[in-house]
């Protein structure tokens, strides 16, 4: 065997893999087509922190007065600011590229697809292919942009997430749609830009993984920066044929048209199991996921799976996490299964969304009898000095045993507050432990103690 290990696919999931199964003292090459990072760090979730700061850099200039700074105000370099998030990018895949020097990975470049079991055929970029072989193979091949039937995309005035990181210019208006991270974090940046934005959501609620508390109090939010947001409406068709685009919604009150620059296409992601040879060598797939056990073994011997292309959340840190898994199987210890309960999401809009285990209503209808504790951030002295009281710190326990259920945040830099709930879970603490502990003050972090305390009537900030 060339390889012991030959992992598919760059990004968060693939190199994370490839550099524990080195560490592990696995002989690995990694095979990627376009750039190291793979999506990620290229094309979605570091470019877009890069576009979101710039964003936030010029609220702040638009809001000096209300700290007692006079300025002259901003004025906006769109190119800039795509130029910017792209060195940001850049910078990132060849942080990428040293730790797979350090660590002694094999960098394939090419398309890499099954030939057979324990072979990868990699079309390498220079036109050439080439078979290499190795003991165990992970798939880590992520996702795409989902497209719908009736809302293609032609890159231009239609288009997905990795076109709207880089246009060549500002639009003035723009319709997203699909209110999940992806089109909310676009509606943000681009509203706080200056861009007429309007989101179209085919459910009842924006960002509807989300509590319905969470929901509701980003809507308000979100109007209030002047993003017009449609719910329970559906794009029926865009016609492109003009300067700009017709978008025909269908609401509950009747169809309207919406005229815009540009529609972005936020409805979600598509695997990318075309071309990698699953069915020529009988890997089960099953609703456009790979089928794996709990660590991520295929139905073949030596195959695995990771990442976007296997069940549960299609987010970065899972697919890091799977891959260590993954790898650390094949080395023959002994790692737990993922708990896909405990896994944080986060959207990065301004104020920001973050959450880990059950809402309400799904621990609710899971049969659990709870115990609710809010705290406002209008209360929080931290938030208060920062004039960022918008939002909320919301927390669920098992009223019977004091397990910590779920925790949903909406606010300034919550997504940095959300991994101590997703550690107090890890750890089975419960709501009591959570009201011990004490929390520096003045920080925004307080409101998890004190929601915890709303929860069991000890609350002493409301």
């Amino acid at each position: 065997m060339d390889y012991d290990l030959i992992v598919i696919g760059s990004g968060p999931g693939g190199y994370v893999a490839a550099i524990r199964a080195s560490q592990l003292g696995l002989k690995t090459a990694i095979v990627e087509k376009e750039s190291l990072g793979g999506i990620c760090l290229n094309w979605g979730c570091i470019p877009t922190k890069a576009l979101l700061k710039s964003a936030q850099v010029f609220e702040y200039l638009n809001h000096a007065a209300d700290y007692g700074i006079t300025t002259q105000g901003g004025e906006v370099n769109f190119e800039a600011v795509i130029k910017r998030s792209r060195g940001v990018a850049d910078g990132m895949s060849k942080g990428v590229q040293f730790l797979m020097k350090k660590n002694k990975i094999d960098v394939l470049m090419g398309h890499g697809l099954l030939k057979s079991k324990g072979t990868v055929t990699v079309k390498m970029n220079d036109g050439t292919a080439k078979d290499f072989t190795a003991k165990h193979i992970i798939l880590a091949t992520g996702g795409r942009s989902r497209e719908l039937p009736n809302l293609k995309q032609d890159g231009k005035k239609v288009i997905g997430y990795r076109q709207a990181m880089v246009l060549p210019q500002q639009p003035k208006s723009m319709v997203v749609v699909g209110s999940g991270a992806i089109g909310i974090e676009f509606a943000y940046f681009y509203n706080a830009l200056g861009t007429k934005v309007t989101v179209v959501e085919y459910l009842d609620n924006i960002v509807p993984l989300e509590d319905e508390e969470v929901s509701k109090g980003l809507l308000r939010s979100l109007k209030k920066q002047g993003i017009n947001i449609m719910t329970g409406s559906t794009v029926e068709s865009v016609d492109t044929n003009g300067e700009g685009c017709r978008v025909n919604v269908k609401t509950a009150s009747g169809n309207v048209v919406l005229e815009a620059d540009i529609v972005l296409s936020a409805i979600g992601i598509s695997t990318n199991l075309e071309g990698i040879g699953l069915e020529e060598n009988g890997v089960k797939t099953d609703k456009g996921k790979v089928l794996v056990d709990d660590f991520y073994k295929t139905n073949v011997e030596g195959v695995y799976a990771i990442g976007d292309i296997v069940k549960g959340q299609a987010l970065a840190h899972v697919a890091s996490a799977e891959g260590i898994i993954c790898v650390e199987k094949i080395a023959g210890h002994n790692p737990e299964p993922l708990d896909y309960n405990n896994i944080p999401g986060c959207t990065y809009c301004s104020p920001e969304v973050a959450s880990v285990g059950y809402t309400e209503k799904a621990a609710k209808e899971a049969g659990y009898d709870i115990k609710v504790g809010k705290f406002p951030f209008s209360a929080s002295g931290k938030a208060s000095a920062a004039g960022a009281k918008d939002g909320f710190v919301k927390v669920i326990f098992d009223a019977k045993y004091g397990e910590f259920l779920g925790a949903h945040m909406l606010g300034y830099n919550v997504t940095e507050m959300i991994a101590e709930v997703v550690t107090a879970r890890k750890l089975e603490a419960t709501g009591h432990e959570i009201i011990k502990s004490v929390h520096p003050h003045p920080t925004m972090s307080e409101a998890v103690m004190e929601a915890a305390a709303d929860a069991y009537g000890e609350v002493i900030h409301l």
